[in-house]
């Protein structure tokens, strides 16, 4: 199911052994998206990070994930493919 992907862009957070982990098991690149404190200089959106943080945006929209009531990983990962279907249906 995820054998097309490659690379998954994560936040700073993400930052440590966790990398190697996923590389070792899962056989997928992290790449690490920060965003820049320099105060100086206007804002201007890291492309790839607005996308993820738009899309949680969106997400957040939904009842059932602005917070964390499934208990398997499974239901959770279900209404998250739920939302985005319902995101992708109404720009129809």
């Amino acid at each position: 199911m995820l054998s097309s992907i490659k690379v998954i862009i994560a936040d700073g957070g993400y930052r440590g052994e966790i990398i190697e982990q996923v590389k070792k098991r899962l056989g997928f690149l992290i790449q690490i998206v920060m965003r820049s404190d320099d105060k100086k200089t206007k804002f201007t959106p890291v492309h790839k990070r607005w996308v993820l943080e738009r899309t949680f945006a969106w997400f957040d929209d939904d009842r059932r994930l602005c917070r964390n009531y499934e208990l398997l990983l499974e239901s959770s990962e279900n209404m998250v493919k739920l939302a985005a279907i319902k995101l992708l249906l109404n720009k129809i």
